[in-house]
Parts: structure tokens; sequence; C-alpha cells
């Protein structure tokens, strides 16, 4: 079953019937090099891994029945792999919204998840922050000990919160990209708006669709006038709308931008009519 109508243009397509991977008794050589690799790619973003790099270790002791999954998922969240991937070179909040995602599989849910985890790693260290996360009661009740993680944000279920969905898109850039091959590089991509305690509008991977998606610049749009920038609007309540994928004329033809402009409420009809007659999306219509 899909998990939505739009699961092809949200890159959600190889989720829909996919069931938790759990590594049962008994399991054969392949099935658990089935798990094995499940977990790599989870916890680690999807990213490119070498042989070399492979715990071997750590495969051995899962594969003779020694660790369980949940143990060698935190052996590889600790481990000096994941740490040169995303804990050495990144903003530390934007590390908590991986963790999030690679050892619970979803987003954070609200500034105060993120403070804490900050609190933690300041007074206890990395390795007691990851194995909060791991140890959590959240954690035993999705995955236990044997079920692989995996993006619980696609699926409804109960105790998770509808903004997880939202936010989840902001985290993952579809099936076949990783969490260090992404535009916005190392910098937290939920931040402003759990601080603002904003919901997330869902921005669709940019190989999907029609092959772009609305990324505002880190340092914000300065909306620009409809009507000449100087013109008094009174009373008239306005609105800015910001839009992806607009068709500029000129040289190259194909060119694109994203960009940002304020319209009082009587021309909202007018100027929507105009982007689509251009060719953009929508991203967002707020009051001002």
């Amino acid at each position: 079953m899909a998990i939505t109508t739009a699961a092809s243009r949200l890159g959600t397509s190889a989720f829909s019937n996919a069931a938790p991977l759990e590594l049962r008794a008994k399991a054969s050589a392949a099935e658990i090099a089935r798990v094995i690799a499940a977990v790599y790619r989870q916890v680690l973003g999807n990213d490119y891994l070498l042989q070399a790099e492979r715990l071997l270790g750590a495969e051995s002791l899962l594969a003779s029945g020694t660790i369980t999954v949940q143990e060698f998922v935190r052996q590889v969240a600790k481990s000096e792999l994941y740490k040169t991937k995303f804990f050495y070179n990144n903003f530390q909040t934007r590390t908590i919204e991986l963790n999030y995602k690679h050892l619970l599989g979803r987003a954070p849910y609200d500034e105060s998840e993120v403070t804490e985890h900050l609190d933690r790693y300041q007074n206890q260290g990395y390795e007691a922050d990851i194995d909060s996360y791991i140890d959590s009661t959240e954690y035993e009740q999705n995955f236990g000990d044997n079920v692989v993680p995996y993006y619980r944000s696609f699926v409804t279920q109960p105790g998770h919160q509808t903004v997880g969905f939202t936010r989840i898109f902001q985290l993952y850039r579809g099936y076949a990209t990783s969490d260090r091959a992404q535009i916005a590089g190392t910098s937290s991509r939920l931040a402003g708006e759990l601080g603002r305690n904003r919901t997330s509008a869902i921005i669709p991977p940019a190989t999907s669709g029609n092959g772009f998606a609305y990324r505002p610049s880190l340092k914000g749009v300065t909306p620009a006038s409809t009507f000449g920038g100087s013109k008094a609007y009174g009373e008239r309540q306005l609105y800015r709308i910001e839009t992806a994928g607009i068709s500029r004329p000129g040289y190259p033809r194909v060119r694109r931008v994203n960009q940002a402009v304020i319209v009082p409420y009587e021309e909202l009809s007018n100027h929507l009519r105009r982007i689509q007659r251009q060719g953009g999306k929508i991203a967002s219509i707020t009051p001002l």
C-alpha cells in the first residue's frame, strides 16, 4: 500500500510496501548479510561504504549471535566511521537531526528535544548521547532488539506526531541520495522552524517530478513588490508568496529561479495565475 498518493513525486515509493526488517533466530548467512547492509544504509544515511570501512568485528559478533541488531546499531553509531561522516564536520544541531533520523527514524518534534541532546553531549559526552537514543523507550517500542531502524515518519502510527511527517522531508532528500551529498551541506535543516515552533512545508527531492524544489537562501530572501516597491498599500492585508521554478525570459531559456514577492489580498488571484503561466510552483503563502 502506498504511503501517500504522491509517493513517486516525494521519493518515498521504495518504502510503500516495505516491511520492517528483522533478524530472526537461525537466520541464514544471506539473511544476516541483508540485515547488516540495511543497518549500514540506515545508520550511515545511505552514504557510500568502502570495503575497508566496514566494522568486521561487529559484523562477526552479530553473525554469531553474540550481539543483537540493537547493539550492532550502537557500535556503528559510536564508531569513528560515523563520527567522521556526521559528527566532526557538522554543526551540532545538524548532528542531532541526523541522529534522530538514523537511530529513531524520524525528525525532531520540537526545540526541547534538540536542547536535551545538546545538554547531554556537553555534560556526559558523545557516547552517552548516542546511548540515550538507542536505550530509549521509543527505540525499544519501535525496533526492539532485532529490527533494523527505518523511517517511521513515512508510516502513520500511534504516538507519532503529524509534524514528524512534514519535517522528515527536510532531512530525507530521496532514496538515491545520501546525507553527505545534499545541497545544504553541514548546516541545520530544522533549527529555524524548531526555534519558531513552526511546521515545515513538504519539499520533494529535487530529482523527483519536474526536477526542482524550493530552497530559501540561508541569508533569507528579500521580497520584491509586484507594484513598484515604494507604493503605499494603506490598510490592505499583505501576503508574502514564495515560489519555485519560475521560468525567466532570456538565455538560457531553461533557467529557473526561486523568488519571494509581497502582494495585497486583492491581487492574490492575478499573481497566482501569473505564476502558473510561468511554470512556477507555490512554496508558501504567508500573511504579513
